[in-house]
Order: structure tokens, then sequence, then C-alpha cells
């Protein structure tokens, strides 16, 4: 009867006036991160409600997930009603379901999650991830590309590694799963699922299922979807799945712990073991009860060892004390893609270093929480964002790594005392570590101290040639010919430039635009040349074969090819490499014996509204960040005449 008055609609689901009147509001349950939770018929009931999607909007925002924009509404709308129509027709009605569910850490978010109670007491969970594809061609086992030419993982393998989280997230005490996985391509044909269908090895036995499939006889839906054998869950059930408290497994502790010990670059000397031994003490105490909890700042310089400090933290924290839950938050997305590939590519290391989005929620489950990168937190009336301030007040041990010099847009960042001021009046204790060395710039402070001169001080000549390689190019063309050789001899070599061009962003395309342009003037060596480049890619450059060309921008200092693109403040601020290039571009000239800032020049929008005043300590903090990526040689080229006629005094 119900497939016959159920309609899968552009803008929700069409249910009988006396279902709908009865239909409950599929409200989430406490501490449930989702945009609608209940049984199947009540969620597919409520769906006919226009302000249904509004609602979901809301507890969207509301869960920490950010804000959702009009394709991520859209895809609500087109996917939704086919799958709960399915699941009526399948007599899975009385199933409980959720949408967009998150992992108590933040770092997944799953599209639909079905519960329900099976064999032997189990709770049956299915993972459902939802396609709007129409068509994919398989790469690999692990790879397809959209028909819009870009390179996705493949759907089978992204629900799988879904489903590992409860597994390896689930305490002892939790119930017994029985977990299950599906992708639904509900715009594709049968001949388009079952190409995507893995036959051999891991995701065998995940069902693709078509648009056909869907349609097709009401009988054979439950198994298609990976509900057979699933029944109706009690109350208590619901219950009990939602009152875990989701903590990473010993196997994934160690797993993850032994990963990140094993980065060789994490070694402590100096100051960093003094602050690592101090801290672990403090770990000590916490764990055996201490009441009033603590924050621990460390500051320190570029190449000082903040994220390798805080990384063999994390390490320690997760293989030796369990019991502090620990998560790991930057707010850069840059060095997030890199700390998840450190630690070995597994995707449920997700909810160990979650989204800064999701601060409001890791407040709620971890026991201790690093902070990396901190001066670029937000910021919310001139205090610290009142997510920072949730953590700070209820985690029982925060340690927070800033460097009040890396503040580099408005609207951001933090300080020492600021924190060590909420500190006390929440009465948890402060401590506080600075770290004075350079690990970085081959370990020179002559250098690092230059730079700082150069930007904050009185421009010195540059005389540490025994300490560090520093040069001036006098053209963009010799800047890259010197990548180029630096590359070619095996060495990890990327230019980074002032954020003073356009950046058009791109996907699906197998070129990338040369949005910088550098005219030099005419010689007597011969006429005026342009230099063109491109930014780096907003998502992996594949060749029509799904060959990388290349990397995605959070890639882009460590992938191959990234040598190829122009990286900015954000893909290169915590990460380094051997030789770096950087371009000095017209927001920042040397006129007059003084520094003078133009945000007129700026293609950033959060800055290209401020008056020059303001914009010049973010200026000066963004190439001093530029000026200190490279762990062997620096090669500095810049637009303007006047900047360009200072450094070629002081780099002789």
């Amino acid at each position: 009867m119900f497939e016959e008055t159920l309609t899968a609609a552009a803008h929700g689901v069409v249910v009988p006036p006396s279902r709908a009147s009865d239909a409950a509001a599929a409200e989430p349950a406490a501490g449930v991160r989702c945009v609608a939770a209940g049984r199947v018929r009540d969620i597919a009931a409520s769906a006919g409600d226009p302000a249904f999607i509004d609602r979901c909007v809301e507890r969207y925002a509301a869960a920490g997930f950010g804000v959702a924009d009009e394709a991520e509404v859209r895809s609500w709308r087109n996917s939704w009603p086919p799958l709960l129509e399915a699941l009526m027709r399948a007599g899975l009605s009385d199933l409980q379901l959720y949408l967009e569910y998150g992992t108590p850490g933040g770092g997944q978010r799953l599209d639909a999650l079905l519960v329900g109670s099976a064999a032997q007491g189990a709770v049956g969970l299915v993972v459902i991830e939802l396609k709007q594809w129409h068509t994919a061609r398989v790469l690999d086992g692990t790879r397809v590309q959209r028909a819009d030419g870009l390179v996705t993982t493949h759907p089978v393998q992204q629900v799988l590694a879904y489903g590992r989280f409860f597994d390896f997230w689930r305490p002892e005490t939790a119930p017994v799963l029985d977990i299950r996985a599906a992708v639904v391509l509900h715009n594709a044909d049968r001949e388009q699922g079952e190409a995507l269908r893995i036959r051999d090895g891991a995701g065998a036995g995940v069902p693709v299922v078509s648009g056909q499939d869907l349609a097709g006889p009401s009988a054979a839906l439950a198994a298609r979807l990976g509900c057979e054998g699933l029944a109706s869950p009690t109350p208590d059930e619901v219950g009990a799945f939602e009152r875990i408290v989701w903590t990473p497994s010993a196997r994934l502790l160690a797993q993850v712990g032994d990963a990140l010990k094993g980065q060789t670059t994490f070694a402590l000397v100096g100051d960093q073991q003094h602050a690592y031994v101090q801290i672990r003490a403090l770990v000590t105490g916490l764990l055996q009860g201490d009441p009033q909890g603590a924050v621990v700042t460390v500051r320190g310089g570029p190449g000082s060892g903040k994220t390798a400090l805080a990384v063999r933290l994390l390490g320690y924290l997760m293989r030796h004390q369990e019991k502090s839950r620990p998560r790991f938050v930057t707010p850069s997305g840059t060095l997030r893609t890199h700390l998840l590939e450190a630690a070995g590519g597994h995707a449920q290391a997700r909810d160990l270093f979650p989204p800064v989005s999701s601060l409001y929620s890791t407040a709620q489950h971890a026991g201790s929480v690093i902070i990396d990168e901190a001066q670029r937190m937000a910021r919310s009336d001139d205090r610290p964002a009142p997510a920072l301030a949730e953590v700070l007040r209820k985690v029982p041990l925060v340690v927070v790594f800033l460097d009040e010099r890396q503040i580099i847009r408005p609207g951001e960042g933090t300080t020492v005392d600021e924190l060590r001021d909420t500190a006390r009046a929440l009465g948890r204790t402060h401590h506080h570590f600075e770290l004075t060395g350079s690990f970085r710039c081959n370990g020179s402070a002559a250098y690092t101290t230059w730079v700082d001169e150069l930007l904050y001080g009185t421009p010195t000549p540059w005389t540490g040639h025994h300490d560090y390689d520093l040069a001036l190019s006098d053209d963009p063309f010799q800047l890259q010919h010197w990548i180029e050789q630096a590359t070619a001899a095996g060495h990890t070599a990327r230019t980074t430039a002032g954020f003073c061009w356009r950046w058009t962003r791109t996907r699906g395309a197998t070129t990338l635009p040369l949005d910088i342009a550098i005219t030099g003037p005419a010689t007597t060596a011969g006429p005026a040349r342009t230099w063109k480049a491109a930014w780096n890619a907003a998502d992996t450059l594949t060749d029509p074969d799904g060959r990388p060309l290349a990397p995605h921008n959070q890639l882009w200092a460590t992938h191959t090819g990234g040598h190829q693109q122009i990286g900015c403040i954000y893909s290169a601020q915590g990460l380094e490499y051997h030789h770096s290039g950087i371009i000095i571009g017209p927001d920042l000239t040397w006129n007059n014996g003084r520094w003078g800032a133009h945000p007129d020049q700026s293609h950033d929008p959060k800055l290209r509204k401020l008056t020059p005043d303001q914009y010049l300590p973010y200026a000066l903090n963004t190439y001093r960040v530029l000026l200190t990526r490279g762990t062997h040689t620096t090669h500095i080229h810049t637009t303007h005449p006047g900047t360009h006629h200072l450094l070629a005094s002081l780099i002789r």
C-alpha cells in the first residue's frame, strides 16, 4: 500500500495524510550528532513536512558540522526520498535510522545509519553511502573517476572504512555489533551498479544498489540493502547504542601510536625533551585522580619543534595512557591531512584528529586534547572562541601549541596570556613552556634572527653564510630553474608566494590556469619577459587515465609534482621542505626606510578590505612563515624594485 502513495519528489517525501498527522518529529537524541533520528516510518512521514529540510539544516549546524551549503541540501533532497521509499517497501519501517550521523570525534559523517536487532542479541548496524552518480569509471580497487573527471575513493572502500569505525572504536563494555554496509546509487542503472561492485577481497560482500534495484521487487530489497535478518530494535537496544561512549580500541591506539612513533623526524632534544617529560608527569597526576585539571601552553617560533613535540605527546597518550582518550586538533587542514597520512592511512584515525569545527563534540568525549597551530583558532569578540573555552572548561588536560607571530588573518589567534587567564578563571592550573631552539633552517638561529630583524626590527646584512644558504633571485625564471634543479637532484623543493594573484578554483580539469603572472623590466640582455605559473591544485589533478599530475593542495608540500605549482600561506604553514623559494608580492614593499602594506594587492577576501595599517602585521607574519619553511636553503624574489634593492644590499 505504501509504495502506491509515497513518491520520491524533488522536495521531499509525500506521505498519506493519515500517516503524516501521526509522524514523529525525528529529533536526534541527546548526545547523538545527526540531522534526523527515529524509526524509518517516522522519518519518512516527517520528510513530507516542507519544514523538515529546514530543521535538518539547523541541526547540521547545532551538531558542529558547519553550515550546510546549497550542494549539501540538494543532495539530501535528491537522495533521501528514494532511500526512504525503498526502506518502507522492503518492510524495514521499524528499524532505527540516523541521517548524517557524525562519529563522536567529528572526523567522519555517515550519510545514513540503520540500527536493528540482529541474531544472538547483537545490535545490527548498516552504514549506507548515498551517491547521486549516474556513472563512474573504476580505475582500480580503491579509486574511481567520476563523470566530471574527479578521481575519488571507491564508494565501497569508503563505506567499509566508515563501518570499521564502529569496530575500532567500540569499547569492551558495549553491546556486540553486527556491522554491515551498502552503497546506494539511486541515479545509476543496474549495469553501472554491477561495474562498481567488488567481487574479490575487501569489499566483496558489500552490495552496490542501483536505481533499478531500488525499483525492483520489494521482497528482495531488504537483502539488497544489507538488512536481511534485522528485526525492529527495542527502545532499550536503541538506548544502549546511543549511550555507547566511543573510544579508540587498544588495537587502533597501538597501530597509530607505532606509526607516529616511527616517524624519525619526531626525535626530541633540549627544551622539547624537558617539556615532554614535564607534561608526561602532569598526565600521570591527572590519571591518578587530580580533580583540578591542567592547561598547558607551549610557545615557540618557526622550526622550534612544536609539532614534533605535539605528535610525540599524542603517541605517548595513545600507546600508554588509554584512559586519557586523547584527541589532536589543529585549525590547519594541511597539517591535519599530513598527520593522518603519517598515522599510516588508518581511516579510523580520523576521529583521533577531529576537525576544528567539532570542538564542542571533542570537549564532551575527550580526556585530553592537544591543539597545534592554535594561533589559527577563530576568535569571538576579542576573546578565544567559545568552542575553545568549552574545551578548556571540560577536558582534564589541554595542551596548546602556538606562535603568536604566525597569526595571519583578522578574527584569528589566541595568546598565552589569554589562555592562562581563562584557565585560572576556570579553576585550572596553568603550566607554560618555551621552545627556543631551531630545528629548521639548518638549525641556524642566525637566520631566524635575521628574518625577525628584517620584518619587525632593523634590517641587517646577512652574515651567516656558514650556517644557512640564503640567496636573492633576480627574476622568477631564475627561481624556477633552481627549484627544478633541486627537485631533479632528489630533494623536496617548493616555491611559495604572497596571495597577490587571483586563484581560479578548478574541478575535473586536466590543466591548471596560469593565474600568477610576473613581468620583468627590459634589460640590455633582452626584452621584458613574463613568467607565468599556477597555484597549487584545489583537488588532485589527474590525466584522462586517472594518473596524478598535481597533488591536492593539502599534500602539495610533500607529494610528487608539487614543485610545479606555487603554494601560498595556507598550503605551507606548519610544513617544511629542503629548499624554499619565496616570491614577495606587491602587498608588502620597502619604501623610505620602512615596510608598507597594500591590502588592495591581496586576493584574500578576508584581508582586502583592511586599512594598510591593519594589514601590515598580517603581511609581515605571512612572509615570516614563508621565509622559514626551508630546512637547507632559501631563495627570495620580490616583485617590487625598492624591496629588491633592500634585499640586494643585505644579501651579498
